[in-house]
């Protein structure tokens, strides 16, 4: 008699019955840095089913960046995370009801715009089978990179400035991570250069130096009046990081 029921309970309601529960932990961690959590905004997590786009769970990372020391310093051995409690995660609930293979995206940093960077990865997900402690971690490359001077739109009389724009930009890891002179992330290290243009045309590159913590600096000198563009770009040669900002200012 059991058989027969579960049998009949199959055809009438479907594989959803048999759903079990599968708990998954998806981190995603910035390109030579720590985790993607909720100071700099979290990092958006999708699961979406591979073969029809389904979305199955979504949500942001929350929690803290993680140990630095563990995760910059101490050499990694296999088998022994790198997340520790409180590390930055989305958890993930799915009712499974046989075997799915999913995509997993990870957009990050969510809530910073101009420097979000979409990670994926594909795998089977098994019903019951969790995959928790660190779980999946996707990686981030790149700088947040933000033009703080001249402003948008902007107006710089050249007579009151003596010629001289000022340039200031924020670059920071993709998890906030601090970048300073000599420090662990060494700006002194990154190329950040910032490309004056004019009517689509490159007229000059200037270089911009890491005066501040996240903070570069240095000066465009404009010859004539008109509508301008500033292209900054943040490169890192040991690693291939990169990140871009770009403003639009009117020289009187």
């Amino acid at each position: 008699m059991g058989k027969y029921f579960w049998l009949l309970a199959a055809l009438l309601f479907g594989t959803a019955s048999f759903s079990q529960p599968t708990q998954i932990y998806v981190r995603a961690k910035a390109k030579d840095a720590k985790f993607i959590g909720s100071s700099i905004g979290g990092a958006l997590i999708v699961f979406r089913k591979a073969d029809t786009g389904e979305i199955l769970a979504q949500g942001l990372t929350e929690g803290g960046t993680g140990n630095t020391n563990l995760i910059m310093s101490t050499p990694h051995e296999r088998y022994k995370p790198i997340a520790t409690d409180g590390a930055a995660k989305f958890e993930a609930l799915l009712n499974l009801p046989e075997p799915t293979f999913v995509t997993i995206e990870a957009h990050a940093p969510f809530t910073r715009k101009q420097a979000t960077a979409i990670a994926t990865t594909q795998l089977w997900l098994i019903p019951g089978k969790h995959i928790l402690g660190e779980g999946i971690v996707l990686e981030i490359p790149g700088f947040i990179v933000d033009v703080l001077a001249p402003r948008t739109h902007q107006a710089v009389s050249l007579k009151n400035s003596g010629g001289k724009v000022a340039i200031e930009v924020n670059v920071v890891m993709m998890c906030g991570c601090t970048v300073s002179p000599g420090g662990l992330w060494d700006g002194e290290g990154f190329d950040v250069k910032a490309w004056l243009k004019k009517d689509g045309k490159r007229l000059a590159e200037v270089k911009l130096n890491n005066t501040a913590n996240n903070t570069f600096t240095g000066e465009a000198r404009p010859t004539e009046a008109g509508n301008y563009e500033i292209i900054v770009y943040a490169f890192d040669p040991k690693t291939g990081n990169s990140g871009v900002d770009k403003v639009n200012f009117v020289v009187e």
